[in-house]
């Protein structure tokens, strides 16, 4: 069924048909009765995309998650949701499987469908694809530091976080301290980088000790499996977020090892993985739906051209001690 369907079942025109489909107020309440029902009757759905086509607008934005495995970005998206319908925006969501290609071709979707703006929520791509997307529409990132005045960006402080971590491990007196690291992922390269200024900080640069890995479980079984095959465990391992710490508590503690007692774990992100009763995971947290919230309402911003320059903002971590650290035993300290 088309516009002119409804406009001849409702004995109006075609034009007084899509005032009352924008929910203008120019439009007497008989009228808009016939032709709402006059829709009903025929089933008709109003055509998004040549509305889109007509009106340059398409009033939907795309968000480009990560992965959809990592509730961190679930949470994320949570904010996300709420301000667009708030503003009357339609969500599409689409993921790039943590591979700069997927990220890409999700991308090129979401313009293809004439999204009127985009969020990129921890995404792998390269600086320049991402700066050069902005030229076609409003951008904001999320979860991963980014320099353009084109681009929009809101971050977690991931060096002082890492500092958060390395502090509370030397408080309770550890000092062989490795990192399991993201890899690729959104932030990772910082978290590093903090953890291993941290150490150098605290007069431990002889300790540092990064086992290469990414955002997943898998890469926490890995590490753990890498770290007993050594010979060398280190008193304290900082995982690069939940899902790693989850993957690494679950390898070392089948190889016998008990959490905290022989060696304490710290993760990243407070997700509700850390919360639960039998990891108490001891994380640093972002304030994920927040995050969502406040990216959100940045794109509308642009999407409604109130604001031309760029917004970077950095959040401020918090440490959330629970029971998967604990003071370092004399009998405990390796040699």
């Amino acid at each position: 069924m088309t516009i002119e369907d409804v406009a001849r079942e409702a004995g109006v025109s075609r034009s007084l048909v899509s005032l009352v489909m924008r929910g203008s107020s120019k439009v007497s309440e008989e009228r808009r009765r016939r032709v709402l029902e006059a829709a009903a009757l025929l089933s008709y759905r109003p055509n998004a995309m040549a509305r889109g086509l007509a009106s340059r607008r398409t009033r939907t934005v795309g968000v480009l998650l990560n992965e959809l495995h990592n509730p961190f970005y679930a949470e994320i998206m949570d904010g996300i949701e709420e301000v667009a319908a708030e503003h009357e925006y339609r969500v599409l969501i689409g993921t790039g499987g943590r591979r700069s290609s997927g990220e890409k071709a999700t991308l090129e979707a979401f313009l293809e469908l004439r999204a009127d703006g985009v969020l990129l929520v921890g995404p792998r791509l390269p600086t320049r694809e991402i700066v050069a997307v902005a030229e076609a529409t409003a951008v904001v990132v999320v979860a991963r530091g980014i320099r353009s005045p084109f681009v929009d960006s809101i971050t977690n402080d991931e060096r002082a976080g890492a500092r958060l971590v390395v502090g509370h491990l030397v408080e309770l007196g550890h000092q062989t301290i490795a990192h399991v690291d993201g890899g690729a992922g959104a932030g990772a390269r910082a978290r590093r980088a903090g953890y291993e200024q941290a150490m150098r900080d605290y007069r431990l640069a002889r300790n540092i000790r990064v086992i290469p890995g990414d955002y997943t479980d898998d890469a926490g079984v890995r590490a753990a499996a890498r770290l007993l095959e050594s010979g060398r465990l280190p008193t304290a391992v900082f995982a690069a977020n939940d899902f790693v710490a989850a993957g690494l508590i679950d390898r070392l503690e089948e190889a016998g090892l008990r959490i905290p007692a022989d060696l304490s774990v710290v993760g990243c992100d407070n997700t509700y993985l850390a919360a639960l009763h039998h990891m108490s995971l001891t994380t640093i947290d972002q304030p994920r739906p927040d995050m969502g919230r406040q990216a959100m309402e940045l794109l509308v911003e642009r999407m409604e051209r109130r604001r031309t320059s760029p917004v970077h903002t950095l959040v401020t971590p918090s440490l959330v001690v629970r029971k998967s650290t604990a003071p370092l035993l004399v009998a405990a300290k390796a040699p």
